[in-house]
Formats: C-alpha cells, structure tokens, sequence
C-alpha cells in the first residue's frame, strides 16, 4: 500500500497569486551579474540558459526587459566556422545550444542573422547511419540530440536536409513495451526521455506510430501521492511500504 501525505495548510500570509513582477525582475537580473559566483558556474550552459528565461520573459510579456542587441551579439560570437554553436563563447559546440541559440534568434526573428546553411550542415553531420544523431564531434548518442536536430530544423525550415525517415526510424527503436521511450534502443523509459522523442516525431508527422493508451498510461502513474510527478517508475518504488 502506499504511504498517505496529510493536507499541508498553507500559511495565512502567503501568497495567493503568481508575482510576476518579481519572477520578471529575477530573470532580469540574472544577466546583470556577471561577477556573481553563479553566473560564473553556470557558463558551460549559458546559451539554454538564456533561452530559458527569454521564453519565461516572453510568456510573462516582460521581454522588453532584456538586451535584445546583447543577447542576439553573444549568440553571434558563440557561432563555429562549422555552423555548430557552443554553449558559450570560446565553448565547443554541441547540438544541444545549437538548439537553443535558433530558438533564440526565432524568438527574436532574427534567424538570417547568422549563416542558415552553416548550421543546417552541422546538423546534418551529426546523424548516423541507423538515423541517430550524436551531440558534437565526441560521439555521444542520446534521443535528446534527435530532438534538436529535428527541432533546429524545423526551425530553419531545411528538415528535407536529413534522413528523415532513418531519424523516425531510429526514435522508434527505441520505444519500450512499457509504450515509453529510453535515450537508446534498450534503455528504461524516462519522461525526460519521452518528451523529447515525442517532440520528435511530432515534428516529423510520425506520432501515430505511438501506443497513446499504454504511453498515457505509463505517464499517469508517475503521478506520486504528493501530487507531484518523477520521471521514471524506479522512483515510485520509494512510496511503496
């Protein structure tokens, strides 16, 4: 049986509605403290990272708080000869801020400030022969990179530029009993995981090669007692007595 969480009672002086302003003002803020110790840590992921707060900034209407010219300046200096982009300035690049640096420039409309064909090549590099795409020049493959090599596309416009068939080919592979989808032929399910292979497929007009009910079933129960949910089911053996 499962352990039972009591009702929490909230404090009376807490907040009864979502601070926007304060929410804004934070993200703001981040990009002013450059000296800062977590800034400084953070650099191996700096390109995502801005991406996420413009699309917070965006969804909350407060995007005139930040530098549009210094954000799109540092998506320009951290683009490779190979049209790859790194994470940071003077950072490798990878498929997962090559992502993140169009979305960027698409939330901006500004793609065609950088050279479109260069990054549709690299791209189109990092898939393999069964369909896969690796995440740099060292080789990892992760149904993660599929997703942003199909994503980045799109947004391009250029998804005629891969295999498209062997990229849904290869997202299938590795689709579980379970209905769930692993980061490679063979590996447990992980939202994580399902949420980039079905972004995947969406992108590619493939999701009805997806078992929806065994799927939404195995997404379901990652619901725990709490309300919250994890990402895969070895977590939920914890809530079991």
């Amino acid at each position: 049986m499962g352990t039972q969480i009591k009702d929490v009672k909230l404090p009376d002086d807490c907040p009864k509605e979502l601070l926007l302003e304060k929410h804004a003002d934070f993200i703001a803020a981040y990009g002013k403290k450059k000296d800062d110790y977590e800034y400084c840590i953070t650099e191996f992921l700096r390109m995502s990272g801005v991406y996420w707060g413009l699309t917070s900034m965006f969804l909350m209407n407060k995007q005139d708080m930040m530098e549009k010219d210094e954000i799109i300046e540092f998506v320009k200096s951290c683009h490779h000869d190979n049209g790859g982009f790194g994470a940071s300035e003077y950072h490798d690049p990878h498929l997962l801020y090559t992502l993140s640096a169009i979305q960027i420039l698409s939330l901006y409309g500004c793609i065609n400030s950088v050279e479109i064909e260069k990054a549709v090549e690299y791209v189109c590099k990092l898939q393999q022969s069964d369909g896969s795409f690796v995440g740099d020049k060292w080789g990892e493959v992760d149904t993660r990179f599929s997703f942003c090599a199909l994503a980045t596309l799109k947004l391009l416009g250029r998804l005629d530029a891969i295999d498209l068939q062997k990229a849904v080919e290869y997202v299938l592979s590795c689709m579980n009993f379970d209905g769930g989808f692993g980061c490679r032929p063979g590996s447990e399910s992980h939202s994580g995981q399902i949420y980039c292979c079905l972004g995947a497929l969406a992108i590619a007009d493939s999701l009805h090669y997806v078992n929806a009910d065994m799927l939404g079933w195995w997404l379901c129960e990652r619901q725990l007692p709490s309300g919250g949910l994890n990402g895969e089911k070895k977590w939920s053996l914890l809530f079991i007595v």
